[in-house]
């Protein structure tokens, strides 16, 4: 489908914040391999193992080891890069790590986006298109049972979540203050539901606990069975990011703000997602019901209305909520038996461009 065009990122100048994280990692992969020129920045991989590594991408990307917060160090990067294209992941993205950490979660994604912006902004070579990567957990969540559109007041409860938030109104602020003339960047955030996908070794995050409880032959125990995320393959926004970028870059009347989530069918709960996992890999893996009566508070009931992104652009999602842990597993399998981690990436990345 049109809207899936890699082509057009061949020979282009692409800068990317977070790109040793999982997203980052896994977007780097589709970027290299559409032949794009890419600048990393970011700090070291926030996991051991990483995807980043096992991956093999300091080959083939120029890779900037750095903190976001450092202005002057981003700024250099920038300037060395001189992108074209900008997709800025950068985050501290762990709800729970914020309600330990909420200064350093706030400085990490906040002033790091006013920091990337002070680039585009100040950039001698003028940047065509920027996208803003944020959460589905900006808005003011009321438990609603239908999907929060992009026109909802933004409110998140958390640390990570608000800092998010404020992400999203600097980014604003920004395209109001300087960048609304015709020869200015294109810039959009992109509100993502939670993903999934092979290579994700953060902490607290369900689908790598379910790998390492499988690496310990212990049964995993889930804190939130009952609460309703909208989960999707990593690639499914990833994807969507480019598409925006690919846009706007083109015209800039595309320019705005997107939730990329799943079809209603495909929000599930927490344990519904275990137990799917749990019928994909068989043997080797079980889980308890471990619900704690006095965690931090989570939303536990959250979805996206995505009919912007689908009226705007003709997207749709092209894998559902079974066929991503399907993947996920096929890709934790690889990499436990020692297979050559970037072709599994590579095959998936065909997989779904390819998928009608």
């Amino acid at each position: 489908m049109e809207w899936m065009d890699l082509d057009f990122y061949r020979g282009k100048r692409v800068f990317v914040t977070g790109h040793t994280g999982f997203k980052g990692s896994w977007l780097c992969r589709i970027l290299t391999g559409a032949g794009a020129e890419v600048t990393g920045y970011s700090l070291p991989a926030p996991t051991e193992p990483s995807l980043f590594s096992l991956a093999g991408l300091e080959k083939g990307i120029t890779s900037v080891i750095a903190d976001i917060r450092d202005r002057e160090r981003l700024m250099a990067a920038f300037g060395e890069a001189r992108p074209e294209i900008v997709f800025h992941l950068a985050a501290q993205p762990i709800v729970r790590t914020s309600y330990r950490e909420p200064a350093d979660t706030y400085e990490t994604n906040v002033m790091g986006t006013v920091n990337l912006l002070e680039c585009v902004r100040t950039s001698q070579e003028p940047v065509r298109s920027v996208v803003n990567i944020t959460t589905d957990k900006v808005y003011d969540n009321r438990e609603w049972v239908w999907g929060y559109r992009e026109s909802e007041p933004l409110d998140g409860y958390d640390p990570y979540s608000n800092s998010k938030s404020c992400s999203e109104l600097v980014t604003h602020s920004y395209v109001n203050s300087f960048f609304g003339d015709k020869d200015a960047p294109a810039v959009s955030t992109a509100r993502a539901g939670n993903v999934i996908g092979g290579g994700d070794f953060a902490a607290d995050r369900i689908i790598p606990d379910c790998v390492r409880a499988v690496q310990a032959g212990k049964p995993l125990g889930v804190r939130n069975p009952h609460s309703t995320r909208p989960y999707q393959h990593v690639l499914e926004p990833l994807f969507a990011y480019l598409m925006i970028a690919k846009r706007q870059y083109e015209d800039k009347g595309y320019a705005g703000w997107y939730n990329v989530g799943p079809d209603d069918c495909d929000c599930v709960t927490t344990g519904e997602l275990v137990e799917l996992f749990q019928k994909k890999w068989g043997e080797g893996f079980t889980w308890l019901n471990q619900a704690e009566k006095n965690a931090p508070h989570e939303a536990s009931f959250l979805k996206l209305d995505c009919a912007k992104l689908k009226g705007t652009f003709g997207w749709k999602p092209r894998w559902n909520i079974e066929e991503a842990v399907g993947r996920t597993v096929e890709w934790s399998r690889a990499w436990l038996r020692g297979q050559d981690i970037a072709a599994v990436m590579d095959k998936q990345i065909q997989a779904f461009w390819e998928e009608e």
